[in-house]
């Protein structure tokens, strides 16, 4: 009954929150290399995630490179199995441990903050704009060729420094970190748990355009759609925009998804295809060109599982004091 209404509730916010900003393009492209002591039981095994951060004139979203290029090779593999004449084909999920799937999207203009986390399907929690008290202290340095200039705060029950790059009139950063007047180039907590290592910075071609892998699949008389393997319904990797298949959320919703994934993952994928009306499942259609093979077969396969990730550290931690 509980997955019911749950299910119901789902639907009635589908797609809102895609809506409720213009989507923007990034004029850079910031690259950090994220390192997370996740567990203090094991500092010498912390999370290590390459990330990017993409910056436009009006918004900016910061996401996994990792996870992208692990969907990108998922997505190359369909491609080859559809050139090579396959009718049965095997997908398999990359891998390899990885953050959580969550992307942060920050609206400074309009003091909007989303968390996209993809659980089977995109769900999206609109927050209050973070806003660290930063101290802008007059030590500078040059990081990898960028002229910055050093700032610290306390920000979700952390001592952060950070060193951020006034020619790069962008105030935004890294996660939720912001506000400075330019871009924050590298940040790190005290314990240095949590580091945010500037790893190079590119400036987007607006004139490029995006390959279409739809259209190159098409084209072998075949069209396959993958809801499963993710995306977020933006062809261009340089649009700044939430999901198109959104589903507006709370934390606490959202938690009582995951426990009911953990408890019951058969009732939790039903309820994510009904949420979808049946568009992330696997679909395949082959009413290409006459002729062309038909697809008797697919199987879906993930890689070998490894140890539950243990995190008794996250990266925002409670204020002293503070009622749990």
């Amino acid at each position: 009954m509980k997955l019911k209404l749950f299910t119901t509730i789902l639907l009635a916010n589908l797609a809102v929150a895609a809506q409720a900003q213009k989507a923007d393009t990034a004029q850079v492209i910031v690259h950090y290399k994220f390192t997370h002591v996740r567990d203090t039981t094991a500092r010498d095994k912390p999370l290590n995630e390459n990330m990017v951060l993409l910056v436009g004139r009006n918004a900016s979203a910061y996401k996994s490179y990792d996870r992208k290029l692990r969907e990108e090779q998922m997505r190359r593999s369909v491609m080859e199995q559809v050139n090579s004449g396959s009718t049965n084909f095997k997908l398999t999920s990359p891998g390899g441990p990885m953050g959580p799937n969550i992307e942060y999207y920050q609206y400074p203009n309009d003091n909007k903050f989303y968390i996209n986390e993809r659980v089977v399907n995109n769900y999206v929690i609109e927050e209050a704009m973070p806003a660290p008290a930063w101290k802008i202290t007059a030590d500078t340095s040059t990081i990898k060729g960028l002229a910055c200039q050093k700032a610290t705060t306390h920000f979700k029950g952390r001592d952060y420094t950070a060193w951020f790059c006034a020619d790069l009139p962008y105030r935004v950063g890294p996660w939720k970190l912001n506000g400075l007047p330019g871009l924050i180039v590298e940040a790190y907590d005290a314990k240095k748990e949590v580091l945010f290592n500037f790893d190079g910075l590119e400036k987007v071609d607006p004139t490029a355009k995006a390959t279409n892998e739809a259209d190159q699949l098409s084209a072998t008389g075949r069209t396959i759609i993958v809801g499963a393997m993710g995306g977020d319904g933006n062809q261009n990797p340089n649009v700044i925009a939430l999901p198109k298949n959104a589903i507006k959320t709370t934390p606490k919703e959202l938690s009582e998804l995951k426990e009911i994934m953990r408890k019951d993952p058969q009732a939790f994928m039903q309820s994510q295809i009904a949420a979808m009306g049946g568009g992330r499942s696997f679909s395949m259609n082959s009413g290409g060109a006459a002729g062309s093979p038909v697809i008797s077969s697919v199987s879906v396969q993930r890689a070998p599982a490894g140890t539950a990730a243990v995190i008794n550290n996250p990266i925002e931690l409670p204020e002293k004091g503070a009622k749990k």
